[in-house]
C-alpha cells in the first residue's frame, strides 16, 4: 500500500518509520527543506511522561486574567479579534475544571508511557546518537508550599505507572552536582524518575534516513501542501505545489498546519498554535552545566543538555500564527541561565520561536474520521516529542486497520465537525 505522510516533523517521521517497517510504500511530504526543521528543532528536548498533566486546569483562568492585565506569567494571552483564537480560547477555558483536567491528564499519561516503551524499542534496534540522557528529570520549586502540592499530585502519576519522588536540594545535587550552585534558589524538587531528554531534530533526521535507506521511503521536501482532494469517504490525493500526489492512504501530521488542511475537506479540527521561545547556548564549562533536564516551575523554563549544547525554552503564548520574536522574549531565560546555569556561554546563543499545535483539552487527535483512508495524527502540543514514537506506531496500526496496543480514549476526533 502506498501511504503519504503529510508532515516531516518527528510525529510524521515516526509514523513513516513504522509504516515502512510494516511493508508499506511511504512518501513523506513537507514544506521545509529538511525534516525536523520546525517545532521538532525548537522544543525543550524533554521526553517526559511526568509532564503529562493537562495545561487546562482550574488554576489557568486566573493566570489568563493576570496575563491580560500585563503581569508576567508562564501562560500568556494576546488580545486579538481572530475568530479562530476566540473559539479555541473559549473551548480551552471550558476544559479548566478538575474533572476534565483529570480525564485529559490520564489520556496524556497513557500515550506518553506507551510512547516511551516504543521509543526504547527503536533505541535497541537503531544506532542513533541524539544526546539521550535517561536519568529522569527535575521539576524545581522555589516555594515549599507549591512543592508540597506537587508531591500530593504524585499519587495520580503513580496510579498510571509513572514514578515521582520528592527531593530536597541536597538529594538533587547528589544526582546532578552541577546544580549545587542553585541550592539557595530552590526549596526542592520532584524527581520524574522515568523522564529522559534528547535532541529531537537529530533523532528525526536520523530516523528519516533509516526510512529512506532501509524501507525505500521518499522525502518530498520544500513542497507546500495546499489541500486534500477526494470523495466524501475517501481521499484520492494531496494537492501540492509539486502537483497532486496520489496514495492509497494518508496520515495528517502537519502540526499547526493540520487544521488548515483539514478545512479543505470541510473538517474543523480544534487545533490552535501556542507559541514558545527557545534558546540554545554552547556549554563553556561542562562541570557547571547540569546533565539532567529540569523545569523551573515558577516561570516554566525548561532545559536539556545536548552534549556541548544547552537548550532552554519558555512560555506558552496564545498569539496566533506569528513566529517572530524579540530579544526581550528571552530575558527570563537568560536571567535563569545566569543564576543557575553559569557554565553556559550566553554571548553565543541562538534563538527561535516555534508553534505548538494544541487542542483545547490537551490530548492529541489520533484516529480516523469519515474519510476511512485518512489517519489524523496531530495536535500533540507540548508533548509532541514525548508522544511521537507511540503515536507513529498507532498511526501505522490504524492505516492497516488494526487495533492499536494503547487505549485511545480521549484522543479521537472529539470536537470536530463538517
Amino acid at each position: 500500500m502506498h501511504v503519504a505522510v503529510l508532515g516531516g516533523g518527528v510525529i510524521g517521521v515516526a509514523a513513516a518509520y513504522f509504516l515502512g517497517a510494516d511493508g508499506h510504500d511511504v512518501t513523506v511530504i513537507d514544506g521545509a527543506r529538511e525534516v525536523g526543521a520546525d517545532a521538532s528543532a525548537g522544543n525543550a528536548g524533554f521526553l517526559a511522561p511526568n509532564d503529562a498533566f493537562s495545561w487546562a486546569s482550574p488554576a489557568v483562568p486566573a493566570a489568563v486574567a493576570r496575563s491580560l492585565l500585563g503581569e508576567p506569567t508562564g501562560l500568556r494571552v494576546r488580545f486579538g479579534l481572530d475568530p479562530e483564537r476566540i473559539l479555541w480560547g473559549a473551548r480551552f477555558l471550558r476544559e479548566c475544571t478538575s474533572a476534565r483536567a483529570y480525564r485529559a491528564s490520564v489520556a496524556q499519561m497513557r500515550l506518553s508511557t506507551y510512547s516511551q516503551v516504543i521509543q526504547q524499542e527503536i533505541e535497541r534496534d537503531e544506532d542513533i546518537d541524539y544526546s539521550l540522557v535517561r536519568r529522569g528529570s527535575f521539576y524545581l520549586y522555589r516555594d515549599a508550599r507549591r512543592l508540597a502540592e506537587a508531591a500530593r499530585r504524585s499519587d495520580l502519576f503513580r496510579e498510571h505507572g509513572i514514578e515521582q519522588r520528592r527531593m530536597s536540594m541536597a538529594e538533587v545535587t547528589d544526582l546532578d552536582p552541577a546544580l549545587d550552585a542553585a541550592r539557595s534558589h530552590f526549596a526542592g524538587a520532584i524527581h520524574g524518575v522515568s523522564d529522559a531528554s534528547g535532541d529531537c531534530a537529530t533523532f528525526t533526521r536520523a530516523l528519516a534516513g533509516r526510512c529512506v535507506d532501509r524501507y525505500g521511503a521518499r522525502l518530498v521536501l520544500d513542497t507546500q501542501i495546499r489541500g486534500l482532494v477526494g470523495d466524501p469517504d475517501r481521499i484520492r490525493a494531496a494537492h501540492t505545489t509539486a502537483g497532486d500526489i496520489e496514495a492509497d492512504a494518508f496520515v495528517l501530521a502537519l502540526g499547526v498546519g493540520s487544521a488548515r488542511i483539514a478545512r479543505t475537506l470541510g473538517v474543523r479540527l480544534p487545533i490552535y498554535p501556542v507559541k514558545g521561545y527557545s534558546a540554545t547556548f554552547p556549554v563553556r564549562d561542562p562541570d557547571r552545566v547540569p546533565t539532567m533536564p529540569a523545569v523551573e516551575q515558577s516561570t516554566l523554563i525548561a532545559w536539556s543538555r545536548f552534549g556541548d549544547r544547552m537548550r532552554m525554552s519558555s512560555t506558552a503564548e496564545v498569539a496566533g500564527y506569528d513566529r517572530t520574536w524579540k530579544p526581550a522574549n528571552f530575558t527570563s531565560i537568560r536571567d535563569l541561565a545566569r543564576d543557575v546555569l553559569s557554565g553556559v556561554d550566553l554571548d553565543h546563543g541562538s534563538y527561535r520561536a516555534c508553534l505548538r499545535p494544541m487542542t483545547p483539552d490537551g490530548p492529541p487527535i489520533l484516529g480516523v474520521g469519515r474519510h476511512r483512508n485518512l489517519v489524523y495524527n496531530t495536535g500533540h502540543g507540548h508533548l509532541g516529542w514525548t508522544m511521537a514514537c507511540g503515536s507513529g506506531r498507532v498511526a501505522a496500526d490504524l492505516v492497516a486497520g488494526g487495533r492499536p496496543a494503547v487505549d485511545l480514549t480521549g484522543m479521537h476526533l472529539r470536537g470536530w465537525r463538517t
